[in-house]
């Protein structure tokens, strides 16, 4: 932005041209108010961050835009394509009705360089997925006939109201491709996906990025799938160690009755990539059994403890598996397994100080 003869003129790039063809235009002859809109807001953020002497002096300055606040008002356009972007190649990509927005209002931390949205496991080579069951249910009404659960030995996992009625620990059996119930079946709620507006966005404590809900989530409601890589635990130790080393955790020990494979969500995962670890959650860990049921092989989703309002971040504990309780090779630190611990950040009065 500058001043000729007490009228504002604005460096303006035009979609689709070279920089060599950038013009200097008037105020009335843009007809962009969203873009004015984040211009003036992008220009007080800035002033807003400096100290209250050198903010004064930026005011002060007389007829042009000094260069730090004009390189700071492009690389956040150009921060917002590359979000809007992302956001666009995150919804092409998932499989579920929930819609994924991006908001980054904290820094100028673009997309991630090395992540891949994916809807379900990807098996790492050598490990093979069997997503086919072998049986299935006949029911005409899953909800009151001895359906999928009861021949596994426990029972349904959810009310008339689609909300989760067992205890943490308790694997969820839900019917499968060879059912002969359809899909408005009771037992069908992990299989349909994420069916709410969430948020990744970044967080203003340190933590990075973050996922929070737009709208109310019901208590002991499902919310997510926590998909990854699937690893053997012997890579999962390696990678550990230079995850530990690094001060990130994404690591989840598929143990529900063995200890052979893990989900690695580094590099592959959905939405629950990039939720938060607290002492003091609003989501749970269930164990979840489909089209795969092999106990070594759980799907992993993650439902409502509470009410979760609209605009509040959701969150895990990292060392809560399906089990319900703290994983012991979490807070294993002999020798053979010490590693680098990683503060916790995320400020719950019950926190444990360490996320590992």
């Amino acid at each position: 932005m500058g001043e000729s003869k007490d009228m504002e003129y604005y460096l303006v790039k035009w979609k689709g041209w070279p920089d060599s063809t950038n013009t200097w235009e008037p105020l009335q002859n843009l007809k962009c108010p969203l873009l004015l809109q984040q211009f003036s807001n992008d220009k007080h953020n800035y002033l807003s961050q400096v100290k209250k002497g050198k903010a004064i002096t930026l005011k002060e300055n007389h007829r042009a835009l000094k260069p730090a606040i004009a390189e700071y008002i492009v690389k956040k356009a150009k921060q917002r394509i590359a979000l809007q972007r992302w956001q666009d190649e995150l919804n092409r990509r998932k499989n579920h009705k929930g819609m994924i927005f991006v908001e980054n209002t904290v820094d100028l931390e673009g997309p991630p360089s090395d992540f891949y949205y994916i809807n379900e496991y990807k098996p790492a080579p050598g490990i093979s997925l069997v997503n086919e069951a072998t049986f299935g249910c006949s029911c005409t009404d899953c909800f009151f006939e001895k359906c999928c659960p009861a021949e596994a030995g426990v029972l349904l996992a959810y009310n008339k109201n689609q909300q989760i009625k067992i205890p943490p620990g308790t694997p969820i059996y839900e019917c499968n491709s060879r059912c002969q119930c359809g899909p408005d079946c009771p037992n069908r709620i992990v299989q349909k996906g994420t069916q709410y507006s969430l948020c990744i966005f970044r967080t203003s404590n340190g933590c990075g990025w973050g996922v929070k809900t737009l709208v109310k989530i019901r208590r002991r409601s499902f919310v997510m799938e926590y998909v990854g890589e699937v690893i053997t635990s012997e890579e999962a130790e390696r990678r550990g160690q230079l995850y530990d080393n690094k001060g990130i955790t994404y690591l989840f020990d598929l143990d529900y009755e063995s200890d052979e494979f893990t989900v690695d969500a580094a590099r592959y995962g959905n939405v629950s990539h990039f939720v938060n670890h607290s002492c003091d959650p609003n989501l749970q860990v269930f164990n979840v059994f489909i089209d795969n049921l092999d106990t070594r092989l759980p799907r992993i989703a993650l439902f409502s403890t509470r009410t979760i309002n609209a605009g509040e971040e959701l969150t895990f504990d990292y060392q809560m598996k399906g089990s319900g309780d703290i994983s012991s090779d979490s807070i294993d630190h002999s020798p053979a397994k010490k590693r680098a611990r990683t503060v916790c950040k995320c400020g719950a009065v019950t926190c444990r100080g360490y996320l590992n």
